[in-house]
């Protein structure tokens, strides 16, 4: 697992200013070499250019999106692996579902790209997260909330489940939220990247809602209460895969470590953009042709859904058109039979959102042949079977 990542990492460390693992890795102190620091501060430096160079202005969207509402989205793991989805670059929209996702693929390089600032906000506290905890256990809690077991290191092989029960056991302590809401902010505002006072106090809030409904935290959308079959934090973090593994990002150390390497190297980029604007997504496609680059996995959500509906989704093709990719690049999309009338034809008893594969060969072919004359032609045209 190392091996892969660290491989396209070493080649990169002069273009991003990325540093190696354990120079990075370990926190500065007040008696770091000075020249250690200055690295420090030109690679926060260069993670903040990056995210200018390839982001768009804030866009509104009425959903908070703190976490997913799509309890499918672990059913692509399996065919991830038996498709030898792997290295490249990663694309994804949302929040920390992306993690999982990123875990299975172990790419190069990560770009988190959303509409909404908010999402990129959060990315940041994600990092902050990444940053500070050892292992699961202390990323729970501090995210969380919650005081940290004093035996924390000793759960490094426990199972997810058993985590999760700790959580559920123990009640937020105040002083403990406070003081990790505190730490977070601190990490969050030291990373380079210009922010408001609005943005800080939003990082805040966002850390609040996670301590304040813990494990209960459902996806919400402004002006509209969560619908029933939407998962909880604690479902979304229990599921499994299709064979019914659990494959979560937090589900092992290894899996834990991997997105801890790949943020503390700057190398999960969030992206305020649109993908049907006209400079994100093209822009990300760039990046990556000057550093010969190629895009493993997109994963778009529902995201086309709307772009159909909103007369977007040829601009969407042309910018997907412009990202570097194989016969292998795949797009990771998800479906909700809600509004619809047939159920897709890879629906999973019990869940209303299908976790849906395609390669993005499929998808330029079925557009520029006259294919896709609805949304339902999108979502089942050359689907792949995930069992």
């Amino acid at each position: 697992m190392l091996r892969r990542l660290i491989a396209p990492l070493l080649a990169m460390l002069g273009a991003v200013g990325v540093l190696a693992f354990g120079e990075y890795a370990d926190q500065p102190s007040q008696t770091a070499p000075q020249a250690v620091l200055v690295r420090r501060a030109q690679n926060q430096q260069s993670f903040a250019q990056l995210i200018d160079r390839l982001s768009e202005s804030d866009r509104y969207f009425d959903t908070d999106n703190l976490i997913t509402n799509e309890r499918s989205y672990l059913h692509v793991m399996d065919k991830l692996e038996q498709l030898d989805v792997s290295g490249g670059a990663y694309i994804g929209v949302g929040p920390g579902q992306n993690f999982s996702y990123v875990a299975q693929v172990e790419p190069s390089i990560a770009f988190m790209i959303d509409i909404r600032r908010d999402n990129l906000l959060q990315h940041l506290l994600y990092k902050a997260l990444f940053e500070l905890a050892d292992n699961r256990m202390e990323f729970l809690c501090l995210w969380l909330g919650r005081s940290c077991p004093a035996d924390a290191a000793r759960w490094t092989d426990r199972s997810l489940p058993d985590l999760v029960r700790y959580i559920d056991d123990i009640r937020p302590d105040p002083a403990v939220a406070a003081t990790a809401i505190r730490r977070i902010r601190q990490a969050v505002t030291s990373y380079g990247v210009p922010l408001t006072n609005d943005d800080v106090v939003k990082v805040d809030r966002f850390h609040r809602e996670f301590i304040r409904l813990g494990l209960s935290l459902r996806f919400t959308s402004h002006g509209r209460a969560p619908l029933p079959d939407y998962p909880t934090l604690r479902q979304l973090l229990l599921e499994k895969d299709l064979d019914g593994d659990h494959q979560h990002y937090l589900a092992s150390e290894d899996r834990f470590r991997l997105i801890k390497s790949l943020q503390d190297q700057d190398l999960i980029v969030p992206v305020v953009g649109d993908l049907a604007g006209t400079h994100a997504l093209v822009e990300i496609g760039r990046w990556l042709e000057e550093h010969q680059d190629t895009v493993s996995a997109f994963y778009t959500s529902n995201v086309e859904f709307y772009l159909v509906r909103q007369g977007d989704f040829e601009q969407f093709i042309h910018n997907v058109s412009a990202l570097p990719t194989d016969e292998r690049s795949l797009i990771i999309r998800s479906y909700f039979n809600r509004g619809f009338r047939s159920r897709h034809p890879h629906s999973v008893t019990g869940y209303s959102s299908t976790q849906l594969l395609q390669t993005v060969e499929h998808l330029l072919n079925d557009y520029s042949s006259g294919g896709l004359q609805s949304y339902w032609d999108l979502v089942t045209r050359n689907a792949i079977a995930l069992r």
